[in-house]
């Protein structure tokens, strides 16, 4: 077996699998490490979309007594994580690349890069888009004598489960584009059930957001346009991979035309393998009358010197007499004038003889088909 095509053992699988997952521990500590001094900024800078929208001389506040630590502490190590996703990601891709196809390796690539894509413009679009249309509607919706005063731990929770959401709904085009690679479905079978996955879109944004109309319409709106753009890119990729099925079954097909006019034995003698190509080195090249004759006797002589060592390997030996005796009997048929029996047995030898006695047997159809051709 090749060294490089060797199975690895279960073991350095799991070697492998914990060295990359330090590596992407380490970075996501050093991220974290870099962003610790500016916890409180980071939060601050998550929570303004919110205080834009307090009323005036209201603020957040921390209903538990470690809340202010660590709630800004758990958003600081998200951020870390959500920053080393790029570099998590490749740790993935290297541990898992060796399995993969070429044809594989090409389409997953693409598809990495695209879904850290659209999980981090799922989040901005959350953060820019929702996030002020859903306070201002929250804030609108108060009613008189309540103070809106959120706490701290709590907005959290809400903003990494919108961050969330919005992050996996932006990964639609990616979930289509697999299932349709995989053969589970096609795109105009998609486009026949758009009417369902509209519905399907509203009923996760129902679940996945805030119980108000805005956040549901804002969550099922892009699933539905991504849902768009995963179809339209899903054809091309189809329409290439039909393209490239088709190439590689013509070469196939090329291949196999090839081989099928390489020269074959299949029980019948083909006299024109090799003879019309000068350059083959192993062509067939006809024995003289005398050649032949001299091999022949050359077998005759043979036999004595061989008859011990025949004697002592039965099967083989009497193999080799029975070719032999056949070689006699056709030099018999042939001066009493019976071609179709010579014939016969010159099949026979050609099937059971070794190299020597299936090149003489091969010579004297030569001679034979010589013979049947009348001369001019």
């Amino acid at each position: 077996m090749i060294e490089g095509l060797k199975e690895q053992p279960f073991v350095s699988h799991l070697i492998e699998l914990r060295d990359r997952l330090l590596r992407a521990m380490i970075a996501v500590g050093v991220i974290f490490l870099c962003l610790f001094p500016f916890n409180n900024d980071i939060y601050v800078m998550v929570a303004t979309p919110l205080m834009a929208h307090l009323p005036e001389g209201s603020t957040m506040i921390a209903t538990e007594v470690a809340s202010p630590f660590l709630t800004p502490f758990k958003l600081t190590l998200m951020a870390a994580v959500f920053l080393g996703m790029p570099f998590i990601l490749y740790q993935l891709w290297m541990f898992i690349a060796p399995g993969l196809y070429k044809h594989e390796k090409r389409l997953i690539m693409p598809l990495v890069a695209s879904s850290v894509l659209l999980f981090y413009v799922g989040v901005v679009f959350a953060y820019y888009v929702v996030f002020p249309l859903v306070f201002a509607f929250m804030a609108g919706t108060t009613p008189d004598g309540v103070v809106m005063a959120t706490d701290i731990a709590k907005y959290l929770d809400f903003v990494l489960s919108l961050f969330f959401a919005f992050g996996l709904a932006f990964e639609i085009p990616i979930a289509t584009i697999i299932v349709v690679s995989m053969g589970m479905t096609t795109p105009d079978k998609l486009v026949e059930k758009r009417p369902y996955i509209i519905v399907g879109a509203f009923c996760v944004g129902m679940l996945l957001t805030p119980p108000d109309v805005i956040s549901q319409t804002l969550l099922a709106l892009p699933m539905w346009i991504l849902f768009e753009f995963g179809v339209f890119f899903s054809r091309i990729i189809l329409r290439n991979k039909i393209k490239r099925e088709k190439e590689e079954s013509a070469t196939g097909s090329e291949s196999d035309a090839a081989s099928t006019d390489a020269p074959s034995f299949d029980g019948e003698l083909n006299l024109d393998d090799g003879v019309d190509d000068p350059t083959d080195p192993d062509r067939f090249v006809p024995l003289t009358e005398e050649e032949l004759d001299a091999e022949l006797d050359l077998i005759e002589d043979d036999d004595d010197d061989d008859l011990n060592e025949q004697e002592s390997v039965a099967g083989d030996g009497l193999a080799a007499d029975s070719v032999e005796q056949k070689l006699q009997q056709i030099q018999a048929f042939r001066n009493q004038g019976n071609e179709a029996g010579a014939r016969e047995l010159l099949y026979e030898v050609l099937a059971d003889g070794d190299a020597d006695q299936v090149n003489v047997a091969r010579n004297i159809l030569v001679q034979l088909d010589e013979e049947e051709v009348p001369g001019p």
